[in-house]
């Protein structure tokens, strides 16, 4: 019997967001009592917060909606590779120790906390997504709000996500 792991962190009032973008909140629209059946509650996020796959919509004028892609290459056998403190961008040497036998999809955990500031987060080097490629590694993931550091102007990686085979 296949299982699915769910590596997904909390989304809560201490999900770290984005540099400068929309931080978690919720609050009580209605309230279950004599007047309303129901507890209904308003809750405004960033689609950064927490786990989450950027459609290619979000950095390609040409891109593809979320709801459009298809959901196989997020399913499946994958190998997490630790890079705990290895600097502003994973460089290639960080995961040559795990690259045989290598399943189609990769995630990469850069952190020791689900729930930080993302101030200062690891990105991946481009030569590291080049390097991932070649591998026929089908999905890349990472436990950061961007595989490009924020500073990015030009987002390579996430460029490089989006080529076909």
């Amino acid at each position: 019997m296949k299982r699915i792991w769910d590596i997904s962190p909390n989304v809560d009032e201490h999900s770290a967001v984005f540099p400068g973008d929309t931080a978690y909140s919720q609050h009580l629209q209605f309230a279950l009592g004599a007047e309303c059946p129901v507890n209904v509650n308003a809750i405004t996020l960033s689609p950064h917060t927490g786990a989450h796959a950027d459609a290619p919509l979000h950095y390609s004028a040409s891109g593809q909606a979320i709801g459009t892609l298809d959901l196989l290459p997020y399913l499946g056998v994958c190998r997490v590779i630790h890079c705990i403190d290895c600097g502003p961008l994973i460089q290639p040497a960080a995961i040559t120790h795990a690259l045989t036998d290598l399943p189609p999809r990769v995630l990469i955990r850069t952190s020791h906390v689900a729930s930080q500031s993302w101030k200062g987060f690891s990105a991946l080097a481009e030569e590291t997504i080049s390097l991932l490629a070649s591998l026929h590694v089908l999905l890349v993931g990472v436990d950061t709000p961007s595989v490009d550091p924020a500073t990015s102007q030009d987002l390579p990686c996430h460029h490089q996500l989006l080529r076909p085979d």
